[in-house]
This record gives C-alpha cells, sequence and structure tokens, in this order.
C-alpha cells in the first residue's frame, strides 16, 4: 500500500491525481471504536472477566483474541483489498491504560497493523501531552479532521485532518472527525479549538474531491446519531465508520440499535452506509463496500464479528499481557468487600436512568463528607466505566469502574444551580451523553418528551428521613468530582459556584472505603430516586 497524509488545506495541491476507477471495486473494512484499554477479556456485561470464567469460555474480547480475529479475516482477502481501522478512544479504561498510558495501546496497536485510526474525546483526557506520546510513537497515521492544533505546542504538525491510502490500485480518502463537546468532556486544552464537524468534512470532502480522490470513507468519534446526520447532509461522504455512542448494529443480534450498515440517504439520493461495532473490543466490524466506475458505492454488505471464546487468542500478546498484569496484579488483586449481586454499570442505564452503580457512588460520596453539611451528590454516568459481578470486590474492579484518578470535590450552589445543572444532566440523553446525573440526597424526574432544557421536574432534597422540595433560593452544599466540578460535561453552573475545593480523596479511594464501612457486604439497589415520566 501506498499512503499519503494530507491536510485538509493541502489536499487541493494534488488536483493531478487520477482517481477514476475502471471497473467495480471492492474493499474490506474491518474496524473497532471505544476499545477502551480493554486488553483483558470481559463478561457478557462488561465487566473483568477472571481467569477461571475465561477458561470456561464465558467471556468475550481481549487484545489477544482481536489479533487472532483480524489476522485470520483479513487472510481472507486474497486480493488484499482490505483496510483495519479504529474509530477512536483507545485510552482510559483499565488498569493497564492507569497504569502505562499511551504506551501500551501504540506498542500493542504497532503490532495489529492498523491502517488509520481516528482521534477520541478520550485521547485528550490526560492533556495533550500524552496524546503527543501516542502520536510520536504511533507507526500508523492518526487523523483528527475537525479542530486546530496549531497553537498547541505539544500536538503542532504532528496530526492531519485527512489521509490518502492506495489500495488494489484505488486511492482512497479518509477523513477524520472528533465529537465537538470535546472541550466538555475531555481536557484538550485552552490551544485546541474544535469546530462544526458538516463543516469540516464538507470542505475536506471537496477537497479530497478536487484532488481526484472519488472514494471516500468519514472515519468518526461522533457518535451513531450524528454520523446519520452528517451522511444526510454531504454528497461526496461514501462511507461512515464510526464511534463514541459505543452502538452495537447488527442484522442479527439481539439488542442492536439498528442494521449493519445503517444505510441513510444523502443529498443527491444515493443511500450511505454508516456502521459501528459496539464497544471494548468485543466485536470486529467487517463491512465490504464495492464502487462502480463513477466511484458511487453500489453495493455495502456485512456483519459485526462477536470475539467469543470460539477465538483462540495470540499465543505471544497473552505473553507480552503478562509481562504487563504482573507488576500491577497483586496490588490490584486484593479484596475489599463482596456484593450479594451484580452491580449494574452499564452506559445503556448509567447514561439514561438511575442505576445501581449510580447510587453506590453518589452514597459513597456523600457518606465521605455529610459531616461538613454536605446534603447533596452528582456524579456523572459518564465516569462510570464496568458493572462489578457478584462476589468479591478487589481493587482493581474499583478502579475499572472509576479510571479517571478524579477527586472528590465540593462546591456551593444555590436550589436554582441544582436545578439548571440538572438539566444540563438529562439535556443529549438521546446520544447517551456521560453528563446524565446520578444522585444521592436527591430525587428528581425528567420528560424525555420535553425540549432540552425544560426536562426537569419534581426536584426534592433529603432532610432527614423526609423529603422536601428544593428551596430555589437556599444554598445547598454539594459533593462531585473535580472533572465535573471544573465545568466538564457541560455543567458549567459547578465552575461558577462558592467555595469550591477541588482537591478531596480519589474517588477510586473513597468507593473502596465505602464497601469496606458496609462490613465488607454491599447489596446493590435501586429505590426510585430519578423517575422518567412518559
Amino acid at each position: 500500500m501506498k499512503r499519503l497524509l494530507l491536510g485538509a488545506t493541502a489536499l487541493t495541491l494534488c488536483a493531478g491525481f487520477s482517481g477514476a476507477a475502471y471497473a467495480d471495486f471492492t474493499l474490506n473494512i474491518l474496524h473497532i471504536n471505544d476499545f477502551h484499554s480493554r486488553f483483558d477479556p470481559i463478561t457478557g456485561s462488561d465487566s473483568n472477566c477472571n481467569a477461571e470464567d475465561d477458561a470456561a469460555g464465558e467471556c468475550f474480547g481481549g487484545i489477544a483474541r482481536l489479533k487472532t480475529i483480524i489476522d485470520d479475516t483479513r487472510a481472507k482477502y486474497a486480493d488484499g483489498n482490505s483496510l483495519l481501522l479504529s474509530a477512536g478512544d483507545n485510552f482510559q479504561g483499565s488498569l493497564y491504560y492507569t497504569t502505562y498510558k499511551s504506551k501500551v495501546v501504540s506498542d500493542f496497536f504497532n503490532q495489529m497493523g492498523f491502517d488509520v485510526v481516528a482521534t477520541g474525546n478520550h485521547e485528550f483526557d490526560d492533556g495533550p501531552e500524552e496524546f503527543m506520546k501516542f502520536i510520536e510513537a504511533a507507526e500508523f497515521p492518526i487523523i483528527g479532521g475537525n479542530f486546530d492544533v496549531t497553537r498547541d505546542e505539544n500536538l503542532r504538525g504532528k496530526i492531519k485532518g485527512s489521509f490518502v491510502i492506495e489500495v488494489g490500485g484505488e486511492k482512497i480518502g479518509i477523513i477524520g472527525a472528533t465529537t465537538e463537546d470535546t472541550p466538555e468532556i475531555a481536557s484538550p486544552g485552552a490551544n485546541v479549538e474544535f469546530t462544526d464537524v458538516i463543516q469540516y468534512v464538507r470542505g475536506a470532502s471537496e477537497a479530497l474531491d478536487a484532488a481526484g480522490v472519488n472514494k471516500i470513507i468519514l472515519l468518526s468519534h461522533i457518535g451513531y446519531t450524528v454520523d446519520m446526520d452528517v451522511a444526510a447532509a454531504l454528497p461526496l461522504v461514501d462511507v461512515i465508520v464510526g464511534g463514541h455512542s459505543h452502538t452495537l448494529l447488527s442484522n442479527t443480534a439481539e439488542g442492536a440499535a439498528g442494521p449493519y450498515p445503517t444505510m441513510v440517504k444523502n443529498p443527491d439520493g444515493v443511500e450511505v452506509p454508516v456502521v459501528q461495532a459496539n464497544q471494548y473490543g468485543k466485536y470486529l466490524g467487517d463491512i465490504a463496500i464495492t464502487w462502480d466506475d463513477n466511484g458511487v458505492v453500489t453495493k455495502a454488505e456485512g456483519e459485526p464479528f462477536l470475539i467469543d471464546a470460539s477465538v483462540i487468542g495470540n499465543e505471544d500478546f497473552k505473553g507480552q499481557l503478562a509481562e504487563l498484569a504482573a507488576p500491577i496484579a497483586e496490588a490490584m488483586g486484593v479484596v475489599i468487600g463482596t456484593t450479594t449481586a451484580a452491580i449494574d454499570g452499564a452506559r445503556e442505564t448509567c447514561r439514561a436512568v438511575e442505576c445501581q452503580m449510580g447510587n453506590l457512588v453518589a452514597e459513597a460520596m456523600l457518606d465521605r463528607v455529610k459531616d461538613q453539611g454536605v446534603t447533596i451528590a452528582i456524579q456523572n454516568g459518564g465516569g462510570l466505566r464496568a458493572s462489578i459481578d457478584a462476589g468479591e470486590i478487589t481493587v482493581g474492579e474499583v478502579i475499572t469502574v472509576l479510571p479517571f484518578s478524579n477527586t472528590l470535590a465540593t462546591v456551593d450552589l444555590t436550589g436554582a444551580d441544582v436545578i439548571e445543572a440538572l438539566e444540563n444532566g438529562v439535556s443529549d440523553i438521546e446520544n447517551a451523553a456521560g453528563r446524565f446525573p446520578q444522585v444521592a440526597g436527591l430525587k428528581y424526574s425528567y420528560t424525555l418528551a420535553k425540549p432540552a432544557g425544560e426536562r426537569i421536574s419534581d426536584v426534592m432534597v433529603g432532610s432527614g428521613d423526609s423529603w422536601a422540595p428544593i428551596d430555589e433560593a437556599a444554598t445547598y452544599t454539594i459533593v462531585t468530582n473535580n472533572y465535573m466540578r471544573g465545568g466538564g460535561d457541560g455543567y458549567g453552573t459547578f465552575a461558577e459556584g462558592d467555595n469550591a475545593y477541588d482537591f478531596g480523596p480519589p474517588l477510586e479511594q473513597v468507593l473502596a472505603d465505602f464497601i469496606a464501612k458496609q462490613g465488607g457486604e454491599y447489596t446493590p439497589f435501586t429505590d426510585g430516586r430519578i423517575t422518567v415520566i412518559e
């Protein structure tokens, strides 16, 4: 394969390239998204899989199995017309990342033969500095897109918006796009500026087309619904390979959000295939795209492959993981308590309704500071990254649930501010946004049928063993995490509050101490503190 790295502005210089096809051309695209450093296998509920359950064939994914299925699948395409893509969010979500940061991702991804990798919002979690290390270590192009890094000394000149790769004699243009709210949900810093996705992709696709590239893929990290909006708005994008919403698209799997591919008509009436492959390396997306002589997609067929125990993991990768795991296994394996049942921390629940993990974490936060006059806890559902299965709870599982190294934070708000914060929290449920508020010391209702900003009602504050309507004029001290307190996930109200303090104990330590305080045994629950009004 011959590769050409192009920024959006540089594309217009390449108008002499010929992208004309003289026969139908089929490209097999393998893809993952939202891997989140889940190098070890996971259970059916996306929590950590122990060795016993994995040996019993009850677990999924893992980098060793992913390596095997990628190699085996690419080998089937004897003509070599295949691409391996990642739609971003490869950082954050396991002890491997917590311990080794971006190096563990680049080390394994370099060995897997990725052709192009998109930028996810979590690639900015540890700031531009860590993202820079990833870019410099990667042996594959990492594309950005709708963000400007020219003012950031770490990233300036190191990332481009588009990439042209030659496969089977055909030039394929790949455009990157990252969710516009990254500054609110990650830490790109003040010098990285995000712009409108559709506007950027329109310009980049027009530049590719002007350069004679008539096969264009959008490799995006913007979410399934936004992907469909982009497909419907732009005439030159042929295929969208997406991420960010962790969406399972399938023609056979139970609970899939839509068909694989989902076909969306563009302004010219041409159907654009949109694909996504769930999360955590549990599935490998596999879509075959056929273009005609004029560069128009005539066929899109495929189905994501569930990476279960039938896939034998790559032995070399298993050995590398064992070496990495050894230094952290002893500390992370310490048992801090037990749970009488599985604690649900799935994104599908914790970003939309009251969930068991949300209650556990919020109650732990409130318990830690209730003797300081704090009466309300608010935790973003997106900060909860895993479930915990029934039985023993280890330090490692707690850190997997809360991998961001956030600290406990407090701030004084009026009752009106609290309501405003809750409105922000339920403003983007449709896209499974991580801002959804899990709470303690508080009850509220929301109506999804109403427009964002008008959804919250019946807000009640705990008072001893009873509940009272929130007083909009009164001042309440709330506990949250330092990320939200600083305005993350759209909680600007928290950033403007009084008497802010961001330097409490690490959230994972707060949770571990709370579980131990329960006598070592915890029973998960929901109690109706969040009500959905139809």
